[in-house]
């Protein structure tokens, strides 16, 4: 019914990675509530994407759909995990123990998909070895002696500013290769770093312009192809990754 389950060889774009969650959270939701197969049309409808796009994504994955039937839903939610990892475990370290560090700790949803915090940092004396959800916080220092198979897969930067580019280049320097930085700072890292960023303030201020014109054109006459997906990661990417 679904086709060949192999993910398709071809490069997938980083536009389409971004689309990817926000496919499988709104799959997610409509199996929850006894939906099992989904059109394009639907699912692009709530995406806010148009439906060829949303069959140009997936078919960068493979071969799911049925001519006049749709996707079924609950395989489609686990040919998207597995193109984005999310079957694996991937450890995590948080670097900057403060309100937004603890935060990221001891929530759930932040290590419900493919991840899993393995391990805190910080440089504050009044904060090392503090134990949060069974973990001590290690000082940074640490982390350049850890050996290779305890070297977390994905590091999330949460200190202030200023320290964010140091820490980003400790993490680089033992082989982390997937940053998400949450530091309100622009970082340098090499091509082989896949780098994202989350910036509350980025987000207000698109809000505050969107606000300030509640009736203007932007809004009411954007082209279909300039909407952006209900879920987004604030990033810096090569212009050639966006279309």
């Amino acid at each position: 019914m679904n086709g060949d389950p192999g993910t398709s060889s071809k490069r997938i774009p980083e536009a389409t990675v971004v689309r990817l969650p926000v496919y499988q959270r709104i799959l997610a939701e409509l199996v929850r509530t006894g939906v099992s197969t989904v059109s394009s049309e639907q699912l692009a409808a709530l995406a806010r994407v148009n439906a060829a796009k949303v069959r140009k994504d997936l078919s960068l994955l493979g071969s799911f759909g049925t001519r006049g039937s749709g996707y079924d839903g609950a395989f489609l939610i686990a040919q998207i995990d597995r193109a984005l990892g999310s079957d694996k475990d991937w450890p995590v370290a948080v670097v900057g123990i403060g309100n937004l560090g603890r935060a990221l700790t001891n929530s759930a949803g932040f290590a419900s998909r493919g991840c899993h915090v393995s391990a805190l940092f910080d440089v504050d004396p009044a904060v090392v070895g503090e134990e949060i959800r069974g973990m001590k916080v290690r000082h940074m220092d640490e982390i350049a002696k850890l050996r290779p198979a305890a070297r977390p897969a994905i590091g999330v930067i949460t200190t202030p500013a200023w320290a964010a580019q140091q820490v980003a280049d400790i993490l680089v320097q033992v082989g982390v290769t997937s940053l998400l930085n949450f530091a309100p700072r622009v970082l340098v890292v090499p091509s082989h770093v896949h780098l994202r960023y989350v910036d509350l303030s980025v987000e207000l201020q698109v809000l505050g312009f969107y606000r300030a014109r509640p009736n203007g054109p932007e809004r009411g006459a954007a082209a279909e192809s300039d909407r952006v997906p209900l879920i987004r990661s604030v990033g810096l990417s090569a212009p050639s990754d966006l279309d």
